[in-house]
């Protein structure tokens, strides 16, 4: 994993996000994967931009998400590009929905839980304050314990 400064050559957001960091830069990150160690790598790469810095990228989907998240560092912006999502939210215990189809976005506020389900072949754009992302698994009813991802001021 990578963070490139000048990419002059059309990237995937499928496959190579772009981080937004301090200065308005825009550098995208390659050979991102879900892996633990590269997230790492991630985090500790663009540590300096603190809460400020934002991951930007395409999401395919086809059926229901495996996973809640927050994100306390910031405000997550999810805009549906194809398909239809529906983003559950966890609001004080209550589930809040939303309906997103083409062309529509729902904000998910820093450290609400939340989850992202699609009906049939859907495409979704993220923007994501990653610092110190929490995660839990679907099949905890409600996401009331954090599961800490380590920022990098965490990581070993």
């Amino acid at each position: 994993m990578r963070l490139v400064n000048h990419e002059r050559n059309a990237m995937d957001l499928r496959t190579t996000p772009v981080h937004l960091g301090l200065g308005s830069r825009a550098k995208p990150v390659e050979g991102f994967t879900w892996d633990p160690e590269v997230l790492q790598a991630y985090s500790a790469a663009v540590a300096a931009d603190g809460a400020e810095g934002r991951m930007v990228m395409i999401f395919d989907g086809d059926g229901l998400g495996d996973h809640w998240e927050s994100h306390p560092a910031g405000d997550e912006l999810v805009v549906c590009l194809s398909g239809s999502v529906t983003v559950t939210r966890d609001v004080d215990g209550v589930s809040d929905r939303v309906l997103l189809g083409p062309g529509e976005a729902t904000i998910n506020p820093a450290g609400v839980w939340h989850v992202v389900d699609t009906e049939g072949p859907t495409s979704i754009l993220a923007i994501t304050a990653s610092l110190g992302t929490d995660h839990r698994p679907r099949t905890d009813p409600r996401p009331t314990e954090r599961a800490v991802t380590p920022g990098p001021e965490e990581a070993p």
